[in-house]
């Protein structure tokens, strides 16, 4: 699995002639909203100011373990309190982009959260709903996600119907270049709002076929029952969208367990038989499968694949994701292909990684283009 010099360049010079289409293209995103703590834990303490974190989570799940039948003190130490959940991230790095976005999710009711104001000033931002909460515990090797989601269960379609409204709702479900309903796992009513939607306005559809986007966000926690059903219901937007489902690595692994089926997938090669069997049970126009260290990208014409930009340490991961999946639909809405998205996407994430901020055209055209830096 290899990019070569001329791929990147090519891809940068891409975007960069895009740049003006970007400002004329639409989304409409949702459902969910978060205010994520990003936290360190402690490894030794020096003095008020210093100290050493553990990297590595097994670290602290071996910390964790040695304290069974006893008990143990943790010190978490607070990085930064920031908007939070798939739909708000994804939408803000849209909005970086150029996309004219509007947002509607649980951000604060009736009043939004001061986190997202900013959010808002990029954004065309509706709140129906109070946010949940996220303690993000990072690691050099990953990052442990504590959710409080309570507050999530109000996200409905009377509540949509009622503090949105159903009309405003249609409007843009009809005429956004590209939908996205994400982290269906952890709103429980998400699967009945896609019937609704379905059953409601679908039918009224028409015009040429625009991009819709699911990202399932971890459904390890969900009822093989429900993931099936979930899975069903993203094949039927297909009669009216070109629908994207994104996947990370672990959610295959969840999705392909769901349908009956998991085998060992540590290598590129065999992650790609996975996804291709996954695509066979769930015939969407593209499937979208994103570990850390690369992504790829099955369709009807086969399977593309590429590498991420090399990040040794990097500055924050929870987004990472959503991240690269703004880059991939970017690429698409673009009119890129697979293998061109999928590099779209790579590098939105690892620009984000780098700098803990969403990248514009120009950056991920520059970090294409930087050979220093190795993907």
């Amino acid at each position: 699995m290899t990019i070569t010099t001329e791929q990147r360049n090519q891809c940068a010079r891409q975007l960069l002639d895009a740049a003006r289409r970007v400002n004329q293209l639409s989304a409409f995103v949702g459902l969910d909203g978060f205010v994520d703590e990003i936290l360190h834990v402690v490894d030794k303490r020096e003095n008020a100011e210093k100290f050493t974190r553990l990297p590595l989570m097994a670290q602290w799940g071996e910390r964790i373990r040695a304290a069974a039948g006893q008990s143990t003190n943790i010190e978490l130490v607070s990085l930064m309190t920031k908007l939070g959940g798939n739909g708000p991230i994804m939408a803000n790095a849209l909005a970086s982009f150029g996309v004219k976005v509007t947002y509607l999710g649980g951000m604060g009711y009736p009043n939004l959260h001061p986190v997202f104001t900013e959010f808002a000033q990029r954004a065309e931002v509706h709140t129906i709903a109070e946010p949940g909460y996220t303690d993000a515990v990072e690691f050099e090797d990953g990052k442990v996600m504590l959710g409080k989601h309570q507050a999530l269960k109000h996200i409905t379609w009377e509540h949509i119907r009622t503090r949105y409204g159903q009309d405003k709702f249609a409007a843009q479900f009809a005429s956004a270049d590209l939908v996205g309903f994400v982290n269906w796992t952890m709103l429980p009513y998400m699967s009945n709002i896609w019937e609704e939607i379905q059953r409601e306005l679908c039918p009224k559809l028409n015009g040429p076929r625009r991009a819709l986007f699911v990202d399932l966000a971890d459904p390890e926690k969900r009822l093989k029952e429900d993931i099936q059903r979930a899975l069903k219901l993203v094949v039927a937007f297909g009669r009216n969208f070109d629908v994207i489902l994104g996947l990370n690595e672990k959610e295959a692994h969840e999705v392909a367990k769901a349908l009956g089926f998991d085998r060992k997938a540590k290598e590129p090669e065999q992650l790609a038989e996975l996804a291709l069997e996954i695509h066979r049970h769930v015939p969407v126009p593209t499937l979208v499968v994103h570990p850390v260290s690369y992504a790829l990208a099955v369709s009807s014409n086969g399977v593309a694949m590429a590498p991420g930009p090399f990040v040794a340490k990097p500055l924050i991961t929870t987004g990472a994701g959503d991240h690269f999946n703004s880059g991939f639909c970017l690429g698409k809405l673009l009119g890129f292909d697979n293998l061109k998205a999928l590099l779209t996407g790579v590098s939105t994430s690892g620009f984000y990684v780098r700098t803990g901020r969403s990248p514009t055209p120009a950056d991920l055209a520059g970090l294409l283009q930087d050979q220093s830096v190795k993907y």
